[in-house]
């Protein structure tokens, strides 16, 4: 996998760019979500080429970007937020990996080009892209209203959400309800983070802290990390009920450490994913796909059609995330 952190140890050793920071102690009544320090972290980290074993060259490529579209002449550029696993992340030697980059490899060499990954924060990786720091996103982002606002999405996956607590579940959490008057940590600008406090999506429709108070319970103190890892060491480390993220994510985690984390409840909300292109438009809703966009949906669907798409999901066990052209 990738380097370790300073705190989480699973097994093989999960990407960690890290030098981890204790967040401060939780205030069970306090519905005000908590931030965690930011910890070091270069944003813009890159690695190309990157190898992808389950991937085939296309003979010649199956669209084309004009020239003088792109952030670097010949190279697509993907910004992602590492790490997620099994989605992201870095192994022993630095080097990509995961689904997502197996996707986004397998696109670049459609389009005739050299792939670069750009190392972002997940709550400002729309604004690196929009902002031209790199061409696309494959990050695990759900299609949300709010977000198909700001960039073009292309679906790509789906995956669910769910609840990730320590081994033998010891605040006996088994539903979203249990979780009122206890915490939960999950990575700011996530679906997760809004489902908690409703926000984003679930402004109008309140999220689970809403859910408590209505129901005459405590609120969930929630607790943000800027990165997935440093949200899965407050569970580590014991300062939260549980951590809260996508369903391969989180399942990734408890089969690297079934002696640590375990799974508990259903999985929530299966949502689709999009790779987010700009549109250059002030609302992406509507807007057609740019030439960029086009290209990548291009060579999305061929990777669909010849099979090739179905064996990267099959090389991580993800399958049932399948979507159709």
């Amino acid at each position: 996998m990738k380097r370790q952190p300073l705190f989480i140890v699973i097994g093989i050793t999960l990407i960690s760019l890290v030098a981890a920071s204790c967040a401060p102690a939780v205030t069970p009544a306090s519905s005000a979500p908590t931030q965690i320090p930011p910890t070091p972290i270069v944003i813009e980290v890159t690695s190309t080429p990157v190898p992808v074993p389950t991937a085939t060259l296309a003979p010649t490529p199956v669209a084309s970007v004009p020239a003088g579209v792109l952030a670097q002449k010949g190279k697509l550029l993907i910004c992602t937020d590492f790490p997620y696993p099994p989605q992201e992340f870095f192994d022993d030697n630095g080097n990509p990996q995961g689904l997502d980059v197996e996707i986004g490899t397998e696109i670049a060499n459609r389009l005739g080009l050299q792939v670069q990954f750009v190392n972002s924060m997940f709550d400002t990786i729309i604004e690196a892209v929009t902002s031209g720091k790199c061409d696309i996103i494959i990050s695990a982002q759900n299609i949300t209203p709010d977000r198909n606002k700001q960039v073009s999405l292309i679906p790509y996956f789906q995956a669910g959400q769910s609840f990730v607590a320590q081994k033998g579940n010891p605040q006996n959490i088994s539903g979203p309800m249990d979780l009122c008057g206890k915490s939960a940590a999950a990575e700011s600008g996530t679906t997760e983070a809004d489902y908690l406090q409703g926000t984003g999506t679930y402004a109008t429709t309140g999220g689970m802290t809403q859910a408590c108070t209505k129901a005459g319970k405590a609120p969930i103190t929630v607790v943000l990390a800027e990165k997935d890892t440093d949200a899965l060491q407050q569970l580590q480390t014991g300062k939260v009920a549980v951590y809260f993220a996508d369903s391969p994510v989180a399942a990734y985690y408890t089969v690297q450490n079934p002696t640590e984390f375990q799974l508990v409840g259903q999985v929530l909300s299966p949502a689709v994913e999009g790779i987010s292109v700009p549109c250059a438009q002030s609302d992406c809703t509507n807007a057609p796909l740019t030439p960029v966009g086009q290209a990548v949906k291009a060579a999305l669907d061929s990777m669909m059609q010849d099979g090739t798409y179905t064996k990267i999901l099959a090389k991580w066990n993800l399958t049932n995330g399948a979507v159709s052209p």
